[in-house]
């Protein structure tokens, strides 16, 4: 295992789930540290989206670890993973349509406060400047009033991007960030999200099929294969992994 050695913001350790006689994760370990931006990579099934629903809480692991600055998280509800600092986005994202990208905000902080039973009619100003603060991080404040319903798929995004950013995540899980997003918006997303990371020390996991978004902006990655750990490194070092052609990159490696 590389990474953060004793001071790993993450450290998950022989992580296993099964679905029937179907091992999803068998015995996965690794390691990430803080402002840290780690790849988890491998082909359909190969147990990217069970590793993030044992991080987050969906799903109960069988066996393993899960420990954020030492915390173990596994075996904790959903919102009680995000209120230690886990933050998540979703390959399809999880907004309100029919609100406006202010109002999406103003609900995930009206939640941080426990308010949410307040909310009976349009949140209207409560955390109204949080909220727009947020949206002006991630250059959505002029879309702050539009339904989310009728954004394209990168602002969605990025609006997930600004709710995950209301608990102050110190770990932020990313599960297919570009996915659905324009070539050219791909890449705005991804080095906004690299100066969010630099800028308050989050660790980043993603998942991402998109092999030049990967070893554009990913400082490790790790390789998955039927629920196995088969490689990790650096960006360069996993593209020339012969194990990793054969099982995922393919032709696609001996490009660039």
């Amino acid at each position: 295992m590389s990474g953060g050695g004793e001071g790993a913001l993450l450290s998950v350790g022989g992580l296993a789930k099964r679905f029937g006689g179907l091992a999803a994760l068998d015995g996965v370990s690794f390691e990430l540290g803080a402002g840290e931006m780690v790849a988890l990579i491998g082909p359909n099934g190969a147990g990217k989206t069970t590793c993030f629903n044992l991080l987050n809480g969906q799903l109960r692991a069988d066996a393993g670890s899960a420990r954020l600055k030492g915390r173990e998280l596994l075996g904790l509800a959903p919102h009680a993973i995000w209120r230690l600092g886990v933050g998540r986005t979703f390959q399809i994202p999880a907004t309100f349509a029919s609100m406006s990208v202010r109002e999406n905000l103003q609900v995930a902080l009206l939640s941080r406060a426990r308010r949410l039973g307040a909310l009976v009619a349009p949140a209207g100003e409560a955390f109204r400047d949080q909220a727009d603060a947020l949206l002006a991080r991630v250059g959505l404040l002029a879309e702050a009033g539009r339904n989310c319903g009728v954004l394209s798929h990168g602002d969605l995004k990025r609006v997930e991007l600004a709710v995950a950013l209301v608990g102050e995540p110190e770990l932020l899980l990313m599960d297919e960030p570009t996915a659905g997003a324009a070539p050219g918006e791909r890449f705005r997303l991804m080095e906004l999200v690299e100066v969010i990371v630099a800028e308050r020390a989050i660790g980043v996991l993603f998942t991402e099929h998109d092999m030049d978004v990967v070893f554009g902006h990913a400082r490790r990655v790790l390789v998955l294969d039927r629920g196995r750990l088969i490689a990790e490194g650096a960006p360069e070092a996993v593209r020339a992994d012969p194990r990793v052609r054969a099982i995922y990159l393919g032709a696609a490696a001996g490009r660039g």
